[in-house]
């Protein structure tokens, strides 16, 4: 999908009105979200948008929330923290701005925090799983996914009970990847291990040879990658090319479709990759079965995937939210709502917090991927 391919795109950034704001009972219960629509990791952001707004835009055609529509307004951030700066600050400067939704990427969130929490506005299903925003101190985070520790425990696991014990780690040279680094050398050392290489890429690069040396040199047999699809894919092609067949397991932040479609067909059979929504092919699960058909009938780009199903979950997560915020919701009724929810099951998919847990999930599976392309 295309940066200006697709109405979800389109809608979601709309030009804004150039008159004044309209009374309250009127009013539209405005979002704002800072994520990459172009760029290297743009398919990471516009997924997650898709899956958001078909959500949104059903609720919309039922009539909204209490009667007012939700209106999502993404500003396009590139996946470079001093845009996402730039953006947040437009954002709250809005008078009608009630929360922020779905910002994508560790830096990037991690940027401004200290703005978020001074300026009391909420923060909603940020797609990021670093422990830094998982932290008791933030009042104003609420989290959807797992945290990458709970990522990389199970795929230390995973590398483990299947014998390979040569485990090196390939980390993004910024805060995202310094939390799964310390994540995995956690996980490592619970196992009574330590990773036989640690080598950095950097955001938005496919420059990776010197990460290649280093594996190569010290010839892992599991290789775990904390990176965006741009870097990993061009790692796990180089390291087949030059004869390596060590199993290599992503976080969930990899973007599986991405990554799939960023490799040569076939050469990516066998990449483990760790998720935190259900499986979006599985229309069993009575979340998924919704998910695939409001896709459908909202998306010019219907397809499935982990990353769009997280933003339809998130989406749901803060309707939620608003629903039991009331008819005129304030940032602190929001938060207060959101913080009411106990054990909530979506259809499958279960939402938990209170005033002191602002994590909703903690639900992390692997996949493995193959030559299927799970479309049905």
């Amino acid at each position: 999908m295309t940066p200006h391919s697709g109405r979800v795109s389109a809608a979601a950034i709309r030009p804004e009105p150039s008159s004044g704001l309209v009374a309250a009972d009127q009013a539209e219960l405005v979002l704002g979200q800072s994520l990459p629509l172009t760029g290297p990791s743009a398919q990471l952001g516009l997924d997650y948008q898709r899956g958001a707004m078909a959500w949104f835009e059903e609720v919309n055609r039922k009539g909204g929330v209490h009667g007012r529509h939700i209106r999502l307004v993404s500003l396009d951030d590139q996946y470079e923290p001093e845009k996402t700066l730039r953006n947040t600050e437009t954002l709250l400067q809005r008078p009608d701005l009630l929360a922020l939704f779905g910002y994508v990427g560790t830096p990037t969130t991690k940027v401004v925090l200290p703005m978020i929490e001074a300026s009391d506005v909420p923060l909603i299903a940020p797609m990021t799983g670093a422990s830094l925003l998982r932290q008791p101190e933030l009042r104003m985070v609420f989290n959807l996914r797992a945290s990458y520790r709970k990522e990389i425990a199970a795929m230390v696991d995973e590398l483990v009970r299947d014998a390979h014990h040569r485990i090196a780690v390939v980390y993004q040279d910024d805060a995202f990847g310094q939390d799964g680094l310390n994540g995995a050398l956690a996980a490592l050392q619970s196992h009574g291990l330590k990773p036989v290489a640690t080598a950095t890429v950097q955001r938005n690069s496919n420059q990776v040879s010197e990460a290649v040396r280093q594996l190569m040199a010290a010839e892992p047999n599991g290789v775990i990658v904390v990176s965006t699809y741009v870097s990993s894919a061009a790692l796990a092609s180089a390291l087949r090319e030059k004869g390596s067949w060590a199993q290599i397991m992503n976080v969930s932040f990899v973007g599986t479709k991405a990554l799939q479609q960023a490799m040569p067909a076939g050469e990516s059979n066998g990449i483990g990759v760790a998720q935190v929504v259900p499986f979006p092919w599985n229309r069993w699960i009575p979340v998924v079965a919704d998910y695939q058909r409001l896709m459908r009938s909202h998306a010019d780009d219907p397809s499935f995937g982990f990353t769009s199903l997280e933003g339809f979950l998130a989406a749901k997560l803060i309707t939620e939210g608003l629903e039991r915020a009331g008819a005129n919701p304030t940032r602190q009724s929001l938060i207060g709502a959101l913080e009411s929810i106990r054990n909530l099951d979506v259809g499958g998919f279960t939402l938990q917090m209170d005033r002191s847990d602002h994590q909703a999930s903690d639900f992390v599976e692997l996949t493995f991927l193959g030559s299927q392309s799970w479309e049905p």
